[in-house]
């Protein structure tokens, strides 16, 4: 005989161990927080050949993209939710906030050498609606409290931009 225990977080529901359901109708989640804004989301042409390069660059995150990641992840900033590493098209981008349709770029010394690159990308990712925000990776490492006040006041950010329920 099989117990189920009541889950802490989300009462009325049972605990279980599958994974997390985002995206999906949560009857618990009128709380307020803010949803995967899903149609965005799968709205975005993806090229499944870059699947392996993406995991790979996940777990060789630099220092820089690991402590901005450390800021936004489980919906920390604002309540939105930020993908790494997120293939768009052709590219992958290293974070992509589908609620408010924004990509973050963390440029550090690789991305100096690639400036006809880095403009044809975000020129084809501003083609799709995408807002596209550089931020030094010196400046994340030393004023990450400043990136974080100058990205909650991006207009890109507003509440009404979320895209929730969408």
């Amino acid at each position: 005989m099989e117990i189920r225990k009541e889950h802490k977080k989300y009462p009325g529901t049972a605990e279980s161990n599958s994974p997390p359901s985002e995206g999906c109708h949560q009857p618990w989640a009128d709380d307020g927080v803010v949803k995967r804004a899903s149609k965005n989301y799968f709205k975005l042409p993806f090229n499944p050949n870059l699947r392996q390069r993406a995991r790979q660059l996940r777990r060789a995150g630099n220092l820089a993209e690991i402590i901005f990641w450390n800021r936004v992840k489980k919906k920390q900033f604002k309540g939105f939710d930020f993908d790494r590493q997120k293939i768009i098209g052709n590219y992958i981008v290293d974070f992509y906030c589908g609620n408010s349709q924004v990509v973050i770029e963390i440029d550090g010394r690789s991305h100096s050498d690639s400036i006809d690159y880095d403009s044809a990308r975000d020129a084809y990712l501003e083609s799709l609606g995408l807002t596209v925000i550089h931020i030094s990776a010196r400046r994340v490492l030393q004023e990450m409290d400043e990136v974080m006040d100058i990205l909650f006041d991006h207009p890109a950010f507003a509440e009404d931009s979320s895209g929730a329920g969408s």
